[in-house]
Parts: structure tokens; sequence; C-alpha cells
């Protein structure tokens, strides 16, 4: 085969398709996005090495400090078990950004598969993934938790899958619409001339061109599974005492509010908010940028 087409080809992929870089997706974002993206990696950061960063030990107790304010060396005060609110906060960024990043990797991968397969076949294969998806969309994502819970028992991994699968249809939908307009790109046509596999166009081509997208979906879902998980380990179906997450903190001293003592629960709902405002704002803005760029 001569080089021509060849060159006609990588012309269509490298100018007219080429993925954007992560740099350039968030200086897209404005002000707003790239504040975002700052308070997303100081708590990412902090998830990461919230135990080494804490002044005290997480769960060490100490009765006679219940709901004591803030004090010399104890910035936020002392929980309804008298452990540093400060250090919990920090040891519980763990589970409560790890439990997202689960449901965000399960949902994106299953999604993407599913959407980019049900595109590129089409016909009947397309017909049968759009019909589970129709079936997965009637079950709420708490609700498969709470099942989830019932049926495994209690802990992050299970509310974590079943909340993933619960997303996976928002992500697939989403993703189709994308898989099947990349589908149509002359330079699809180019590569099935030239012999390259369905899975190679998908995998080095297709993909990486809707990967904007991809990442949008991304950021803005982790802020949603914050928000899920901790309502699940509020109720006691997520993570379990004693070990420190956000939404078991809110739950622990929940009463503390009735005696006047916010900050152990008020401490732990601003962090939530904070996170999943800031996910919520560059997923966004990202996803605005993914329409325009059209």
């Amino acid at each position: 085969m001569s080089s021509a087409p060849v060159a006609s080809t990588d012309v269509v992929i490298g100018r007219s398709r080429r993925p954007l870089p992560i740099v350039t997706l968030l200086r897209a974002t404005g002000p707003v996005g790239i504040a975002s993206a700052v308070v997303i990696a100081a708590a990412t950061f902090i998830a990461a090495f919230g135990w080494l960063l804490a002044p005290y030990d997480a769960n060490l107790t100490n009765l006679t400090n219940t709901f004591v304010g803030p004090t010399g060396g104890h910035l936020l005060g002392f929980d309804v078990q008298g452990r540093d609110v400060l250090s919990r906060l920090l040891a519980g960024a763990w589970t409560s950004m790890l439990g997202p990043l689960a449901v965000v990797g399960i949902c994106i991968t299953v999604g993407t598969v599913l959407a980019v397969t049900a595109a590129w076949r089409r016909g009947a294969t397309d017909a049968v993934v759009s019909s589970g998806l129709d079936v997965l969309f009637a079950f709420p994502a708490i609700l498969l938790a709470v099942l989830a819970a019932a049926v495994f028992g209690a802990g992050l991994l299970a509310a974590s899958i079943a909340i993933a699968i619960a997303y996976t249809p928002y992500v697939a939908r989403v993703l189709r619409g994308a898989a099947l307009r990349e589908r149509s790109r002359p330079y699809v046509a180019a590569l099935e001339v030239q012999g390259a596999s369905a899975t190679t166009i998908c995998l080095r081509h297709l993909v990486p061109n809707i990967m904007p997208l991809i990442v949008a979906q991304a950021t803005i879902l982790f802020g949603y599974a914050m928000v899920d998980l901790a309502a699940i380990s509020y109720l006691g179906l997520g993570v379990q005492p004693p070990n420190a997450n956000w939404g078991v903190m809110i739950a622990e001293n929940q009463s503390g509010i009735l005696e006047g003592t916010t900050l152990p629960a008020l401490s732990a709902g601003i962090a939530i908010v904070v996170v999943v405002v800031a996910f919520n704002l560059l997923g966004e803005r990202l996803f605005e940028n993914t329409r325009k760029g059209r």
C-alpha cells in the first residue's frame, strides 16, 4: 500500500481530532475551574497523607473531653467520645474520597466500554445495551446501596459497587452519543480502509477523542458519589465506627448540635460541601467546554 493514504489519514487525525492535554482543558475552565482544581488537589493530598498530618491519634478516646470546645493544640475541639476533631477530619478524608474514587472508576470504565461497543456495532448490540441501561435507570443509587448492605453486610465496598452500578447507565448514555458522532468521522473510515482493527481504532483513536467528555463525566459523578456514600455512612451502612469518615462524623456528633457544640458535625459537613462543590463546578465547566468543542 502506498504511503499517500497514510499521510492523508494522519492529517485528519492529527489536526482535526487531536485530544487536548489536561492542562489545556483546565485553562479553558477559567478562574472558577482552576480554583476548583486547586481545592480538589488539596483534598486529594489530605486524603493521601491525612493520617500523617493528623496531630493526634484519630481513634484515641477520652470521655472527660466529650464535646469540649477548641483549646490549645485542639483547633476544632473534641467529639462525642473525646477524640480530636481535626485529627479525625484529616484521617477521615481517606475513606471519604476513596469510595467515590472507586465508584467513578467502575462506572466510567464499564460505561465507556458499553457506550463504545454499542456505538461501534450498532444494530442489535446497540438495542440490547440501550434496553439494559433503561432497566438500570429504574434503580436509585441509594436504594441499591441499602440492598447491597442488607445482602452483603455494611461496608464501603458493597455500597461503592452498588452506587457504581446505578451510575453506569448515566455515563453510558452520554458517552454513547459522543461515540456515535465520533464513529461517523472520516478518519474512522480511513483507518478501516487501511485494515486497522475495531479494537485498535477504538482504543487508540475513538476513546482518546472523547476523553474530555469522559473526564467531565467523571468529575461531576465524583461529587454525587461522595454525597451518596456520605449518606450511606451516616445511616450506618457504609464505613463503620470507629473508623474515621466524614459521614460517620456527622452521624456520631449530631447530638452535639442540640447541646450547642456544632464544630464536630459541622466541620465534617463543610468538608463534604466544599469538595463536592469544587468537583461539580469543575465538572460543569469541563462539560460546557466539550459541548462548545463539538
